[in-house]
């Protein structure tokens, strides 16, 4: 089983890369359908999944052992079904396939929900904080555009004419950083909040699901 589990893990990298069966020819020909079961329902894939496999495994002649499929997943889906794991798969943001048999379901899925409420929490400040970076850096643009105008100014050789083109960009780039600046501050504040419920809800689960 040990082995079926760290086989999905590198099998999910690969697949990240581009489509792929569900096994590969190797794992087909090993023919251990009660550890492949135990992996999938350890995962919380649905029982379905072995349609996925079957597919696979046809392209190498291998008929699933649909018995032995079945009772590795029962197996591993109980490890599946806890409220810690519950907690942890929403607040990574992970949706559940309804897979929890009703008494097990009776904690994970409150748990899950719990979950999917600090993953909202953390998303909104993460989002909140890329707005404040995307401004900061418009900022840091604008004043290195200011800068050079500056320079600019102050060059010899220029007309009267040529220096008014260049005080009134000036004026344009330092009305536009003001408004910048202003929704820098907006964001900043935007953000302030984010975090302070952020770290609410996390202090509130962090008393029923421990530390993370």
């Amino acid at each position: 089983m040990r082995t079926f589990l760290i086989a999905g893990l590198a099998a999910g990298a690969l697949c990240a890369l581009g489509s792929c069966a569900s096994m590969s020819k190797e794992e087909c020909l090993a023919g251990d359908w009660t550890g492949r079961g135990y992996a999938d329902g350890a995962a919380g894939a649905a029982p379905s999944r072995l349609g996925e496999h079957a597919e696979a495994c046809a392209k190498h002649g291998v008929v699933p052992d649909d018995a032995s499929y079945r009772s590795g997943w029962s197996q591993g889906v109980v490890t599946y079904c806890t409220p810690e794991r519950g907690f942890a798969e929403g607040r990574e943001g992970n949706g559940y396939a309804g897979v929890c048999p009703a008494d097990l379901a009776a904690r994970f899925v409150p748990a899950w929900e719990d979950g999917r409420v600090m993953y909202a929490a953390e998303s909104a400040a993460e989002s909140a904080r890329s707005t404040v970076d995307s401004h900061g850096s418009r900022l840091e643009e604008l004043d290195d555009k200011l800068e050079a105008k500056q320079r600019e100014l102050r060059a010899e050789g220029l007309t009267d004419e040529q220096r008014d083109v260049v005080r009134n960009r000036i004026r344009e780039i330092r009305q536009e950083r003001e408004n910048e600046e202003r929704d820098w501050r907006r964001a900043q504040d935007a953000l302030d909040e984010a975090e302070r419920e952020a770290r609410a809800v996390r202090r509130r689960f962090e008393r029923i699901y421990g530390g993370w």
